[in-house]
């Protein structure tokens, strides 16, 4: 393999604050207590900035805003929040790169990432939702719906921005106003965006963005002022939230933890398969909750399989993230580089057999090769537990219904992925499948018109396309 020159993104496109405050009602303002977090870069241990950290009182401040925002906002046409929307969409646009490597230097992934799939789909959902704000009495869910209210809303570090998208972006569009918190170890763009709200003249307290930690979260699940939880994060903190809000009154959405089966069949173009299990594990180091992270391979084909997918591992680049050439960049954090290398420990220890290409692993910053465990038996924790890393789990079947059973056995339901020339064989294993989404010959492709969501403890709800407005209305 011929080698690639370093071709690193400038970080001079951003401009990060020494420290940072919340955003309440249009304004940057100080949290009423002296807890302080930093936030670093994963890939090299840099403390990239100091963030506050929102007490209860801060967000009954940003809760209150909201309510505030809410009486006119929802009351505006539809076509003039849709300017608003418009707006922010082209702005995120204008301003994809400066984002983009933001969201690598706080996150860890690969900017060729942040850039080429995060930033557009961002953008896209701003734009796709901001064309249905007028036109919500044609979405099917009565001639005219009415928005909840304020919106409280916890999105993960795994895809900071995007996730941000899939919750404001609807919300704002049905008329309810938003507090967000952001996850603890990723901020920053959320707080980028608090500034881009500000820069398309967006009312104050439509959006309001609320840092901290788990007490954070709760204080926000859990104030009588919000209307509407909706949440993306691990299946634990799911089943709290629901715990949490039952009879409260409140519409709740969970996007939770998976374990998808990416099926591979005898008759499925191998080379093309090889490069969707690629994507669907070691996309974002397998920090997504729907990862293909069980191969479920038909059993004449599983030894061509695995040896051209070896090859294909060969050849990926592990390193900075802001190299346009890095395939897999940085685990998010040391705690989920704890939490990797515990269950692959436990892999081993199980008996199923371990691989790594050669993967030279920088000195400084969280760092995991690209595995594989084959030998891999269903009752083996690295095929029941969502591992959340770069970590792919080998089975193999026989027949389709062998392919389905394995499939539907776990906790989750959220996503799979089917590999075959046969069209009614997708639509046959589509019928039987327990996930969400089913991608055919090809995994990990997301559009904003096109819903998302799971079944079992993956939670439930959807969020994207024409169903994604449902979670904000009052119907």
């Amino acid at each position: 393999m011929f080698e690639y020159a370093p071709a690193p993104e400038s970080r001079d496109v951003v401009d990060i604050k020494p420290s940072y405050q919340l955003f309440i009602g249009g304004e940057w303002v100080d949290s009423e207590g002296d807890n302080r977090n930093k936030t670093i870069n994963p890939a090299s241990e840099e403390v990239l900035a100091e963030v506050a950290w929102a007490t209860e009182a801060d967000v009954d401040r940003a809760v209150g805003a909201a309510r505030k925002a809410f009486g006119t906002w929802s009351a505006m046409p539809g076509s003039e929040r849709a300017k608003y929307l418009f707006r922010i969409a082209r702005i995120i646009q204008e301003r994809s790169r400066e984002l983009a490597v933001l969201e690598s230097l706080d996150n860890g992934k690969p900017i060729r990432e942040s850039r080429d799939v995060d930033l557009p789909l961002v953008a896209a959902h701003f734009f796709y939702y901001a064309g249905w704000a007028d036109k919500l009495g044609y979405a099917g869910y009565g001639p005219d719906p009415r928005p909840l209210g304020v919106a409280g809303q916890v999105i993960p570090w795994n895809f900071p921005l995007l996730m941000l998208a899939w919750k404001i972006a609807p919300a704002l569009a049905c008329g309810n106003t938003v507090v967000l918190k952001p996850a603890e170890t990723t901020p920053l763009t959320a707080l980028l965006f608090a500034e881009i709200c500000r820069q398309a003249d967006l009312p104050p307290g439509v959006v309001n963005i609320v840092t901290g930690a788990g007490e954070t979260g709760a204080a926000l699940v859990n104030h009588p002022g919000v209307d509407k939880v909706a949440f993306t994060g691990s299946t634990e903190v799911g089943r709290l939230i629901a715990r949490s809000v039952a009879g409260s009154g409140k519409k709740v959405t969970l996007e939770l933890g998976g374990k998808a089966a990416n099926i591979v069949f005898d008759d499925a173009a191998l080379d093309q398969a090889v490069e969707g299990v690629v994507n669907g594990i070691f996309f974002n180091q397998g920090h997504v909750c729907c990862a293909g992270s069980r191969l479920l391979v038909q059993e004449s084909v599983a030894d061509e399989l695995l040896g051209a997918l070896k090859r294909r591992l060969a050849t990926l680049r592990l390193g900075d993230p802001l190299d346009k050439n890095t395939d897999i960049g940085a685990i998010n954090s040391a705690a989920q580089l704890a939490k990797i290398r515990e269950l692959s420990d436990l892999g081993e220890a199980e008996g199923a057999e371990r691989w790594s290409p050669v993967c030279p692993l920088p000195d400084r910053g969280f760092w995991f090769p690209p595995t594989i465990f084959t030998g891999v038996a269903q009752s083996h924790r690295i095929a029941r537990e969502e591992v959340f890393g770069p970590v792919l789990s080998v089975l193999t079947f026989r027949t389709p219904a062998e392919a389905v059973e394995k499939a539907n056995n776990t906790p989750f339901g959220l996503s799979a992925g089917v590999w075959t020339e046969k069209g009614s064989r997708i639509l046959w294993m589509a019928d039987r499948l327990r996930a969400g989404v089913v991608w055919a010959n090809t995994f990990n492709r997301f559009d904003p018109a096109s819903p998302f969501g799971g079944y079992k403890e993956s939670g439930y709800g959807r969020e994207g396309g024409r169903h994604g407005l449902e979670a904000y209305l009052d119907v």
